[in-house]
């Protein structure tokens, strides 16, 4: 059973900066891809970034040049460094992974960090 905790968020000013950590149980957490998500009040969850077990990352177009995803698999760590953040950042955010049980594929989410930020 795979547990990911979030952990980092807050309320900032426009302009500012956050670091959002994913915190994985598992001893096979360098094999897991980890994802980013976002949910805001009213829309639906869209993804933000994402990182492979071999390092290749994956920006959404609307946070690239200012989100970056790294990993720390010494931590069973992934982070998410935002910067410059902007009021529409303002959301929920989840990390997510997936498994294989079988043929079955399970998602895995955290309970999510909020983060706000004002203008």
């Amino acid at each position: 059973q795979v547990q990911l905790v979030e952990s980092g968020g807050g309320l900032v000013q426009a302009g500012g900066s956050l670091r959002l950590s994913c915190a994985a149980s598992g001893r096979t957490f360098r094999n897991y891809r980890i994802g980013w998500f976002r949910q805001a009040p009213g829309k639906e969850r869209e993804f933000v970034a994402a990182i492979s077990r071999s390092y290749n990352t994956y920006i959404a177009d609307s946070v690239k040049g200012r989100f970056t995803i790294s990993r720390d698999n010494a931590k069973n760590t992934v982070y998410l460094q935002m910067n410059s953040l902007k009021p529409e950042d303002t959301a929920v955010y989840y990390c997510s992974t997936h498994t294989w049980r079988g043929f079955a594929r399970q998602d895995h989410w955290g309970q999510g960090t909020q983060v706000t930020v004002s203008s």
